[in-house]
């Protein structure tokens, strides 16, 4: 007669712990938990991925306020969606939600499809986040697999997989379709999904995680070898790169403050929102101006910005004019107000720059006014 060895039970109780877990222990209040709203539910995810709840919590409401399901959002303005996610970061995942309100108006008559497999046919809608939309929504039963759940899950099985290799990502995808309770209802599909989330944001955590407290102990084999924190595997080291970058800042004095700013390139770094001449070099940027040069170039504090794959530094170079420049060569731009700031996707730290030298805040100004 065998004996099981160590994790034999681990599928069939892992789904009954961790909803058990949740409905005592889990994360609620959040404005996005209890709907059944596919509308709020993409939004929330979308919005939550690499990002943390705490900074989400600001944009959620605000960005519901303004569009309130996806007929307004797919009929919106890119410009204003884009302002309305500056300082969010990851900008590609606000022209990606614009595109796929788009789509499910035109495509679905404004009604999202019901299961993963056709919700993750939709623009910038991946595997993930199609399975919370269908399990939270439509009670599917079907597993995410984020960031964070590859981390819980890995620990919990002790998972040896190098998870920079597509099988071995392949392989703990379907271990976690494997960990799904049986035959669930709506709503333990909800508490299962939202239970993987809450585990790995508050329990199984990347630096410390608190076994002492977690639910899955008796049964996480990560625990029992001694070494939890060695998964997730992962050999592949991001490669970042160090760029600096001269922000030539024009800004024309007048009766209203005009500061002058261009669009940014469609793919890239900011793709698509709006910012200052950006040069390689400070011999750039001078030579970009000419003869106005003349008038007077102030070098700003220089000031660190973190990508994903990159650190800027960023200089910035502020010339005030008094009067429109005549005959000049500019690339592509406009002069913007700065009341209307505002209204202008801008890239999170160009926001913070332009705050700064307009102190006491015109944006904050500017959003009185309006009231």
């Amino acid at each position: 007669m065998s004996v099981p060895g160590p994790g034999a039970e681990l599928p069939a109780a892992f789904a009954p712990r961790l909803i058990d877990w949740q409905r005592r222990a889990g994360r609620s209040g959040l404005p996005w938990q209890g709907s059944r709203d596919p509308y709020r539910v993409w939004l929330s995810e979308v919005m939550l991925q690499q990002t943390q709840v705490s900074t989400v919590l600001g944009y959620y409401g605000r960005f519901l306020d303004r569009f309130p399901d996806v007929h307004t959002l797919a009929a919106a303005e890119t410009d204003e969606v884009m302002a309305l996610w500056s300082g969010l970061g990851y900008y590609s995942r606000a022209r990606h939600l614009h595109r796929c309100a788009q789509t499910v108006v035109l495509r679905h008559a404004g009604a999202f499809p019901s299961t993963a497999a056709e919700l993750e046919k939709l623009p910038g809608i991946g595997a993930s986040t199609a399975a919370a939309i269908a399990a939270f929504c439509f009670g599917e039963r079907v597993s995410i697999v984020d960031g964070n759940v590859r981390r819980v899950l890995t620990r919990l099985l002790a998972f040896e997989g190098d998870l920079a290799q597509t099988a071995s990502q392949r392989a703990l995808w379907e271990q976690a379709q494997n960990l799904l309770p049986l035959h669930p209802s709506a709503d333990d599909m909800t508490a299962y999904t939202q239970g993987l989330m809450d585990l790995g944001a508050t329990v199984c955590t990347r630096s410390r995680p608190a076994c002492e407290l977690c639910p899955m102990q008796p049964i996480c084999l990560g625990w029992r070898s001694g070494e939890p924190q060695r998964f997730p595997i992962k050999t592949r080291t991001l490669k970042r790169r160090h760029e600096s970058w001269w922000l030539l800042m024009l800004l024309l004095r007048g009766g209203q403050d005009r500061i002058w700013l261009q669009r940014r390139p469609a793919s890239g770094i900011w793709a698509g929102l709006f910012c200052p001449p950006v040069y390689p070099s400070e011999e750039a940027a001078r030579e970009a101006l000419g003869p106005m040069q003349a008038g007077g170039l102030a070098a700003l504090d220089a000031v660190s910005h973190s990508l994903t794959h990159r650190e800027l530094r960023l200089h910035p170079m502020l010339m005030q004019l008094q009067a429109e420049p005549q005959g000049e060569a500019w690339p592509d731009g406009q002069w913007v107000s700065v009341a209307m700031l505002e209204q202008h996707g801008l890239p999170a730290p160009v926001k913070l720059l332009l705050q700064n030298l307009f102190k006491p805040s015109l944006f904050e100004a500017a959003a009185a006014g309006s009231n």
